[in-house]
């Protein structure tokens, strides 16, 4: 459905709604094909949005490892600030996801 949507035109980076925007969506709830599409597509790696930050924060939110590294690959800014808990280190540490702290 994702594909369709974008092949149709939809904003790959449009915001809205809790996640903030589709990348943020699916790095926090651990649908690495979906991340890696929209990456493909162009989604902003480091957008930002109120409740999670950035796509690195929802990833570190939900746990999801693969996506963090998938996320650091292509140029997702560790140090940015923004969401609920400041960073992804400190989203990460929160949550008690070791592996990617």
């Amino acid at each position: 459905i994702v594909k369709l949507l974008l092949d149709k035109g939809a904003d790959v980076n449009a915001q809205g709604g809790e996640y903030g925007n589709a990348l943020q969506a699916a790095s926090e709830r651990g649908h690495e094909a979906i991340v890696k599409l929209l990456l493909n597509k162009g989604a902003d790696v480091n957008a930002q949005s109120r409740y999670y930050g950035n796509a690195l924060q929802a990833a570190s939110d939900g746990g999801h490892e693969a996506i963090v590294k998938l996320l650091l690959n292509k140029g997702a800014d560790v140090n940015v600030q923004g969401g609920e808990y400041g960073n992804a280190l400190q989203t990460a540490s929160e949550r008690g996801h070791e592996a990617i702290v």
